[in-house]
C-alpha cells in the first residue's frame, strides 16, 4: 500500500473513532480504539514504540515513545488538548527524526470536528 493510502486509512479510522466516542476522553482511550480500527483495516501497528535520543553517536533511552507506528512508516501522535501548541509540532518532528520516519500525523481528538484536529508532517 502506498504511503498516501496508508495516511488516508489512518485518518478514516480516526474519524470513525471520533464519530463513535466524541471528544472528552483520555488520550489512552483514543489510542486503544484507533489502534483497533487501524488493525481492523488491515494495517500493521506498533504502540508505544521507544524512540532513543541520539547524541554524538550515543543512544540514550529517555522514555520517549511514539503513540502508534503504522506499517513501520507513519508516526501517529495523539493529543487531547484545547489546541495544538508549537511544542506538539516539535515533538512529532523530533520523533520522526530520531525514528528515521518521513511521515507523521498529529491528531487531536479534543475537537468538535476531527478534520480540524489533524496535521500531516513530512520530514
Amino acid at each position: 500500500m502506498e504511503i498516501n493510502q496508508i495516511t488516508e486509512t489512518i485518518i478514516g479510522c480516526a474519524i470513525e473513532v471520533h464519530k463513535t466516542l466524541g471528544p472528552g476522553l483520555l488520550e489512552s482511550a483514543y489510542e486503544e480504539c484507533l489502534d483497533f480500527e487501524i488493525r481492523k483495516a488491515g494495517l500493521r501497528t506498533q504502540r508505544q514504540v521507544a524512540v532513543p535520543v541520539v547524541y554524538k553517536d550515543v543512544k540514550l533511552e529517555c522514555g520517549y515513545r511514539i503513540d502508534i507506528l503504522v506499517e513501520n512508516c507513519v508516526v501517529v501522535e495523539l493529543k487531547t488538548v484545547d489546541a495544538f501548541a508549537l511544542v506538539h509540532e516539535a515533538q512529532i518532528l523530533t520523533y520522526m527524526k530520531f525514528a528515521n520516519k518521513t511521515l507523521g500525523l498529529l491528531i487531536n481528538f479534543n475537537v468538535t470536528l476531527l478534520k480540524n484536529g489533524i496535521k500531516r508532517y513530512k520530514y
